[in-house]
C-alpha cells in the first residue's frame, strides 16, 4: 500500500456490524493488551446493546476480594442523566487544569496531548453514546461498620475489587474496536452523583468508562521500561534495568539498591507527568 493510501492514524476504521464486533473478540490477548490505551474521542453513533453487555459479561469474570462479587454496573445513555454528570466532570477538571496542570502541560509535550484529549471528552461528554458507570456494594455482609473505617487490608481488598473487572471491560472494548477510557472525576461530589444515578446508600460509584465508536484508531502505548519500575526483595534493588545474559546471574552491585545521585530537581524532574490525569 502506498503512502497515499495509507490510513491516517486518526482515520476513523468503518463501524462494525453488532456480529462483526462481537467476532473480534478472538483477538489474541498480549495484543489487545499492548494496543489498548484510552480512546477519549468517539463518534456520536450508537453502540448495540448487545456488544455493551457482552463487555460488562466479560468484566463479571475478573476476581473480587472474598469472591464477594458485589459489583453493580450502571449503563447510561440518557442524554439528560450524561449532562447532569457532565457539568459535576467539568467543575472537577476546570479546577484541576487551573491549578495543578496549568504549568505542568507547557513543560511536558505528552502530558499536553493527554489534557488536550480530556478536554475534547469534557466538551463533547454529553454525545458520548454509552457510559458505564462501575460501582461497589459496601454493606454489612461485606464487612462495613457504619461510622469507622474499614481496616487497610479490607479497604485494599475492597476497592481493589473493582478494577479487575474494569480492566477486563476495557481490553474486551479495545478488541472489539470500541474506543473507551477511564475516569472519576464525574463522580468527585459523591451525593450528587448517587442522586444522579439513583444510588441506595450501600453502593458506591467509583469509576466512569465512557464508550463509543473511535473517531481515530488503536496503537501501541509508551510506558516504561520493565526494568524501571521492577525491584527484587526490596524497593531500589532493579536487578533487571540492564538486560541481562540468562545464563548468568547480577553480581552484588546490580542487586545492592544505591543512593539517589539524581541532580534533578523532584519537583520539575520529567518523571512528575506521573499525575493522576485520567487514563493515558
Amino acid at each position: 500500500m502506498t503512502d497515499a493510501k495509507r490510513p491516517s492514524a486518526t482515520t476513523p476504521e468503518p463501524i462494525p456490524s453488532t456480529d462483526e464486533a462481537l467476532d473480534r473478540l478472538a483477538m489474541p490477548l498480549d495484543a489487545a493488551m499492548m494496543t489498548q490505551r484510552a480512546i477519549r474521542r468517539v463518534l456520536p453513533d450508537p453502540v448495540d446493546d448487545a456488544v455493551v453487555l457482552r463487555c460488562i459479561e466479560l468484566a463479571l469474570q475478573a476476581p473480587t476480594g472474598n469472591n464477594g462479587q458485589q459489583w453493580e454496573f450502571v449503563v447510561v445513555k440518557d442524554r439528560e442523566i450524561k449532562r447532569r454528570l457532565a457539568k459535576r466532570y467539568r467543575q472537577a477538571w476546570n479546577l484541576y487544569t487551573r491549578f495543578a496542570l496549568r504549568y505542568l502541560v507547557r513543560q511536558d509535550p505528552a502530558t499536553a496531548r493527554t489534557v488536550k484529549a480530556v478536554q475534547w471528552q469534557v466538551d463533547h461528554f454529553e454525545e458520548i453514546p454509552v457510559l458505564v458507570i462501575a460501582c461497589l456494594r459496601l454493606g454489612v455482609r461485606e464487612g462495613r461498620v457504619t461510622g469507622l473505617r474499614m481496616p487497610h487490608p479490607a479497604e485494599s481488598g475492597y476497592w481493589g475489587s473493582i478494577y479487575p473487572s474494569v480492566q477486563n471491560l476495557l481490553l474486551a472494548a479495545r478488541a472489539m474496536g470500541l474506543g473507551a477510557s477511564l475516569t472519576t472525576m464525574p463522580l468527585w461530589n459523591l451525593t450528587s452523583a448517587r442522586r444522579i444515578l439513583q444510588l441506595p446508600a450501600n453502593v458506591t460509584p467509583v469509576c466512569v468508562v465512557p464508550i463509543g465508536w473511535p473517531r481515530g484508531r488503536y496503537g501501541p502505548s509508551t510506558r516504561r521500561p520493565v526494568g524501571e519500575v521492577t525491584h527484587l526483595d526490596g524497593y531500589g534493588v532493579r536487578t533487571w534495568l540492564q538486560p541481562l545474559d540468562a545464563t548468568t546471574e547480577p553480581d552484588e552491585s546490580t542487586r545492592r539498591p544505591t543512593a539517589d545521585t539524581s541532580t534533578e530537581d523532584p519537583e520539575t524532574s520529567s518523571e512528575i507527568t506521573n499525575v493522576s490525569v485520567p487514563q493515558a
